[in-house]
């Protein structure tokens, strides 16, 4: 299982990639395996604005539901269409081609609550 160094966890297994002040946010290697294979991803329309720890979508499995914790708060500036067509790559690219948003951050000091790869990993492995 991939812990990228450096990437911040949520205690929801989202995982957040900072580039200025945009946040590029996914579901974590862990998450994806935990549920199964992904066949569908609900995630929210430019513009909308989410707030840490919050609800901003869900990815339905073939085994359930779960919703997606906003790790950050702020605006929603992009959003990976390619998921609509292909949401099976949650599972096999978690990190690199399924990040679902990205996200103008609007309270940086939020990632202050985000764990780095080391304690997320203990996390999972409790």
């Amino acid at each position: 299982m991939e812990f990228p160094k450096n990437l911040r966890y949520s205690e929801e297994h989202e995982w957040v990639r900072v580039e200025g002040n945009k946040a590029y946010i996914g579901i974590t290697s862990f998450a994806q395996s935990e549920l199964g294979d992904i066949v569908f991803v609900e995630l929210p329309e430019v513009g909308t604005t989410i707030q840490q720890d919050e609800p901003f979508g869900s990815v339905e499995s073939v085994k359930t539901v779960s919703e997606l914790y906003a790790p950050v708060t702020g605006k929603v500036v992009e959003v990976n269409g390619e998921l609509e067509d292909a949401p099976e790559l949650v599972n096999s690219s978690p990190y690199e081609q399924a990040w679902m948003i990205v996200v103008e951050l609007s309270d940086a000091a939020g990632l202050d609550k985000l764990m780095d790869a080391d304690k997320y990993e203990a996390m999972v492995k409790e």
